[in-house]
């Protein structure tokens, strides 16, 4: 009989290769070798007649027929808006008055850019200042200008009304445009003009040290009858994936939303192109969100209120976009009668416990896959380690010794099958040369030695399969953390989410894996000897450009699963 316990980790080594590479081919723009490729994006918008980028209407953006709602028409030229620019500890927002729409926001705590020079570090050391090109500008998430991503909201008649939308040019109101010290809270206001018999005002509420923006929609009713009029809200974006995730994982990039009922639902941007988009379109709670790796904008409205979601794609809008949002009818506003509606605009990192207090349900635009199930308490447990240690990095070792002492029996069973394998290697060796013509005889003969050694070629496998689910738990936890960007361990390592710069800790993985392919038990069969050491090799070189965390992870398992297996070795008397 075969070594199958070596034919069954050679599988799992070459789906493993094969899942990695379609990640590297995703990362790189590349088609998926699962799924069709995705839709390609233009570049440049059509111009409008005075030379502006046109503005998609607002109707290709809200379920109109489904809600009953007249369409609201695009201004036959693109008007150009004033550009606010507002800062806070934790945000660097615009506004264009164009519609109110939130056009930008950049995070100044989170840093994106080039990464540091490979010998940066050193002429830091010696007080050399490296060159200005690896200098780190923070994350931007809403960008209008680069991904068309923007957060929107305006008014929509229900009886067709002309109401302002996202299209109708606002005047700014004078005020503070920067939280100054001492200060907790900053309003911008903006108006329109009337419109409809509307007057639409609209106020911006930052607060230091939060990620929320408050939004107040005002209608002003200055006409002569009664009217209800409905509020929208929505983000639109287009179909690239944001920047994050690993070279060889794909994670996920698109619109999403919750209810009480249906729970989280995220949708991929080519679901959307196919019209393949199943959602509950009402309830009278839940929010909207666009997601990317580490980071996210939502729509939130926690009081009870009858809502309607919509999830399409822009129609018209060059590059393509797809917008995610939310519409609610307000109460009728009589002539001369103002209505008011609030709503929380968050755009910042997912920051899993912050998120669970905004509203119901907004953690899980934290994306832990299928392993969500382990990876949400593996996370509690890291945090808390954090907390008493202070750094995400021994966090994560700590982590890992503890995940070792609760399997240490499971790992010691395997690890004993594989040190009877070993030691029973050179009596199999030669049997397999004896008998080398006589197939069907080596294999009765291998089965014997096996019986009379108490010898389960499989042994050392099933324990693996077992712990494999927390593992790959405790590595979605470390790929989605956004606490990990820009946190350091120890020495060279300044981020526990960039590539280790000196490729120390890739070094000793790999150093690590061919020392654990010794300890094991050698193949009687050569070419599978071979290959054995050839493992490691191949998987080393995804290690040098995965997240320095993850290779931290992966290296402490490493050393104290050898720990174990030599331990066993040596108790059992199995010889190096």
């Amino acid at each position: 009989m075969t070594d199958i316990r070596r034919t069954v980790l050679w599988v799992v080594f070459t789906m493993s290769l094969v899942l990695l590479w379609d990640g590297w081919q995703k990362h790189n723009g590349q088609p998926s070798m699962f799924s069709p490729p995705a839709p390609k994006v233009a570049a440049v918008a059509p111009a409008g007649p005075n030379g502006a980028t046109a503005v998609p209407s607002a109707a290709n953006a809200l379920p109109g027929a489904q809600a009953g709602m007249a369409a609201v028409a695009a201004p036959a030229a693109a008007l150009a808006g004033e550009k606010v620019h507002i800062k806070t500890d934790v945000l660097d927002v615009t506004l264009d008055t164009l519609g109110g729409d939130v056009t930008r926001v950049e995070l100044p705590k989170y840093l994106s850019g080039p990464e540091p020079g490979l010998f940066d570090p050193i002429l830091q050391a010696v007080g050399i200042k490296p060159k200005p090109v690896n200098a780190q500008a923070p994350i931007v998430l809403l960008d209008s200008a680069g991904q068309s991503y923007k957060a929107q909201s305006g008014l929509i008649g229900s009886q067709g009304e002309a109401l302002p939308t996202h299209n109708t040019l606002m005047s700014v109101q004078a005020g503070e445009r920067e939280l100054k010290d001492g200060a907790n809270e900053l309003s911008v206001r903006m108006e329109s003009a009337e419109q409809g018999g509307v007057k639409y005002i609209k106020t911006f509420t930052f607060k230091r040290g939060d990620y929320v923006i408050g939004v107040k929609h005002e209608i002003v009713n200055v006409g002569a009858a009664a009217l209800t009029p409905q509020v929208y809200v929505q983000l639109v974006r287009n179909g690239t994936a944001g920047p994050g995730g690993t070279a060889f994982t794909s994670t996920f990039t698109g619109p999403a939303l919750y209810t009480d009922k249906a729970k989280f639902q995220k949708v991929e941007f080519k679901d959307i192109d196919k019209g393949k988009v199943e959602i509950d379109k009402s309830a009278d709670n839940g929010w909207v969100a666009m997601v990317q790796h580490y980071f996210a904008s939502a729509w939130l409205h926690n009081d009870a209120a009858p809502r309607e979601f919509f999830i399409n794609k822009v129609k018209g809008a060059v590059p393509e976009q797809y917008a995610v949002g939310m519409v609610f009818t307000l109460p009728a506003v009589a002539a001369g009668a103002t209505a008011s509606h609030q709503d929380q605009l968050f755009v910042g990192p997912q920051e899993e416990n912050k998120l669970a207090a905004l509203a119901p349900g907004l953690e899980l635009v934290k994306d832990y896959g299928i392993f969500a199930i382990l990876a949400k308490p593996l996370f509690w447990l890291l945090e808390k380690l954090h907390a008493m240690l202070g750094n995400w990095g021994w966090a994560i070792i700590a982590l890992v010794v503890l995940l070792k002492i609760a399997f240490y029996w499971l790992n010691a069973s395997a690890y004993k099958s594989m040190a009877k394998m070993k030691a029973v290697g050179p009596k199999v060796q030669a049997m397999r040369e004896r008998l080398k013509d006589k197939p069907a005889e080596m294999q009765q003969e291998m089965m014997r030695i096996y019986r009379e050694e108490k010898v389960n070629p499989i042994g050392g496998c099933l324990p693996i399969f077992l712990q494999m689910p927390f593992f790959m738990g405790l590595y979605w936890v470390l790929l989605s953390t956004v606490e990990m960007r820009g946190a350091p361990w120890l020495g060279w390592i300044v981020d526990l989410s960039a590539k280790d710069p000196y490729f120390i800790l890739p070094l000793l993985m790999t150093a690590s894996s061919l020392f654990q392919v010794w300890l094991n038990p050698t193949p009687p069969d050569p070419m599978q000897a071979k290959m054995m050491w050839f493992m490691p090799l191949a998987f080393s070189f995804m290690f040098f450009v995965f997240p320095s965390g993850l290779v931290l992870y992966w290296l402490t398992n490493n050393i104290l699963s050898i720990a174990q297996q030599w331990f066993i070795n040596k108790r059992l008397g199995v010889q190096g």
